[in-house]
């Protein structure tokens, strides 16, 4: 489904500086001053209209949410139901940025956890560079987390599923968990994204797994 473009989004977000930052950059090296607290610091990378993360935020108050978003108007419905809650949480906020540029945004280390949910599978070959397990991108994420973090990564589409497993492979990570039906599975604790709920009631299975990068 094609998205709508909201006029005036980025006019929006900037209005919402207490939601939504749009120079990040600034930040860089300085996010545990920004929440007040040295709590872990949990990323999603194209977090779409926001529903796992204000969740996650919710649910795990001792972890700092940061979610990560391209696109402008998917980002004004994300803050837009993110005003919806009751107040705003202190644990959460929303960052205007390409992927390719966490780097300028984080330092080493400053990272605990990456969550990819439904990534866009760019299935043509010629497109292999985009998606967020390619190699480059891995490296990036490896640049930004501490030794020990972890990418989590969600999708239903099988083929990038299996990309993801043989990229990730052959850049050397380790796998902790491994579904190739999530729902069916004994796993605790799954928070859905509005795509998995979707996918989910159309029957498609939901593949995801856990990751690490070998320690030198």
């Amino acid at each position: 489904m094609r998205l709508r473009k909201i006029p005036n989004a980025l006019e929006i977000l900037q209005e919402h500086p207490d939601y939504v930052i749009i120079t990040p950059q600034n930040y860089k090296g300085k996010w545990h001053s920004f929440f007040g607290n040295m709590n872990p610091i949990h990323l999603e990378v194209g977090m779409g209209k926001g529903q796992f993360i204000i969740t996650m935020a919710k649910n795990h108050p001792d972890i700092n949410f940061i979610g990560i978003e391209v696109v402008e108007s998917i980002m004004v419905k994300a803050l837009r139901k993110y005003k919806r809650e009751e107040e705003k949480l202190p644990n959460l906020i929303f960052v205007l940025l390409n992927a390719q540029e966490l780097e300028n945004v984080f330092e080493k280390g400053e990272v605990s956890q990456i969550y990819l949910n439904f990534s866009d599978p760019w299935p043509k070959k010629r497109h292999e560079k985009r998606r967020l397990t390619y190699s480059s991108f891995l490296q990036i994420f490896k640049n930004i987390l501490k030794d020990d973090g972890e990418i989590h990564l969600k999708t239903d589409n099988e083929k990038f599923f299996e990309y993801s497993l043989v990229s990730m492979s052959q850049f050397g990570m380790v796998f902790n968990f491994v579904s190739l039906d999530l729902h069916k599975s004994d796993f605790q604790g799954n928070v859905m994204t509005e795509y998995e709920e979707r996918f989910s009631q159309k029957g498609q299975r939901i593949f995801r797994l856990e990751a690490k990068f070998k320690k030198v």
